[in-house]
């Protein structure tokens, strides 16, 4: 199962591009589901609704028991009476996701999740909460929860019921698709380049490419001041768009917003389905004595990025997103001499990371081999 995620500013008519693709997919034989956190943009065309909150409501009444276990001196307040806190749609997203990969009856999945910055957050959300999860159920305290539960003879307890969901939700995020086609829509706007570099640049620090760009709500040829100017700012977005060497595609304004599949498909909003390539590796790569790791941050410029080595793990800031990558076992045994960005404003810039050996934690006779070597 693929999933493809249609992102862009609001009113960019991504809803609408995402609704054509999922009907396009269709027609050409494949199983395909259609997500969204809105409203459907076409009525009539099947798609699942994810609602945060209702999704958070069944939740807690699914899991009465555990929550009360969690806080045994505290009233919990009924399903209906509980506020969703941020985050809780695009948890609401990857539970729906779940469900459809495991149902196994589906061979696409169109995300239609928003603006980017919505987009950018569910993308994120699965590695992130594996990092909380290290921080806070390191395997030791698991340890410790397994030895409580045999003591007290199958009991559990808070701390049990709390690693109980923890397992929970890490075979959810085991159930999720590993890779995601990303497509942006903009609306012919003054700064459209600046936005889809930018997130390129962060979709590229989450290792996502960006798959294709959607010029939308393009205006027919009219006459007048009003309409020359109109179409002289088109030319100019798509020059700049075109400047970025993404696929780029158009789809034209409508009289009316499409109000059943037939008009949806005379817009030809879809986009294509087919994989995008994906970004370069990323792999120590030998250098003297020393390694390079080289992270792909399509577009990223200099000053743009930030660099942070915190015990194992690698953590990057670049736009607007912060990721923590886990090192490997070599580059774990060895310390950040530097960083830099190689290509910048390019669509192959990359944050390149200089690695030496710690003596500490290598064997000398290693050591001495790679130094003659």
């Amino acid at each position: 199962m693929r999933t493809l995620l249609v992102t862009g500013p609001g009113g960019a008519g991504t809803s609408t591009v995402a609704a054509a693709t999922a009907l396009t997919a269709q027609d050409a034989g494949h199983r395909v589901a259609l997500l969204s956190t809105a409203a459907p943009a076409v009525p009539g065309l099947p798609v699942t609704v994810v609602d945060g909150q209702r999704a958070l409501a069944e939740a807690w009444s699914s899991h009465a028991g555990e929550l009360a276990a969690l806080a045994p001196l505290l009233t919990l307040p009924p399903a209906t009476s509980v506020v969703a806190v941020p985050g809780v749609s695009e948890v609401a997203v990857l539970v729906a996701l779940g469900r459809v990969a495991a149902a196994g009856e589906t061979d696409l999945v169109v995300l239609d999740v928003g603006p980017l910055p919505a987009a950018l957050g569910l993308l994120a959300l699965p590695e992130t909460v594996r990092w909380w999860l290290a921080q806070a159920a390191p395997p030791r305290l698991r340890v410790l929860a397994q030895v409580r539960t045999t003591v007290a003879r199958g009991r559990p307890g808070a701390l049990e019921a709390a690693l109980a969901a923890v397992g929970a939700l890490e075979e959810l995020l085991h159930l999720l698709p590993t890779g995601s086609d990303v497509h942006l829509v903009h609306a012919p706007e003054p700064g459209a380049a600046g936005t889809v570099r930018r997130a390129a640049t962060a979709l590229g620090l989450l290792g996502h490419p960006v798959a294709s760009v959607t010029l939308s709500r393009v205006l027919p040829a009219g006459t007048g001041e009003w309409s020359a100017r109109r179409a002289a700012q088109t030319d100019d977005v798509r020059a700049a768009l075109a400047d970025t060497g993404l696929p780029l595609r158009e789809v034209a304004e409508a009289a009316l917003a499409p109000r059943d599949g037939t008009a949806l498909r005379a817009l030809q909003a879809g986009v294509d389905t087919t994989p995008s390539a994906p970004l370069p590796a990323s792999g120590p790569v030998p250098d003297d004595t020393d390694w390079l790791l080289a992270l792909p941050l399509p577009f990223a410029e200099k000053g743009a990025v930030s660099l942070t080595r915190w015990e194992d793990d690698l953590v990057v800031d670049a736009g607007g997103v912060r990721r923590s990558i886990p090192l490997d076992s070599l580059l774990r045994r060895c310390t950040v001499v530097s960083g830099r960005v190689t290509d910048p404003g390019t669509p192959g810039a990359a944050l390149t990371v200089r690695f030496t050996p710690d003596p500490a934690q290598w064997p000398t006779a290693l050591l001495t081999r790679r130094g003659r070597g």
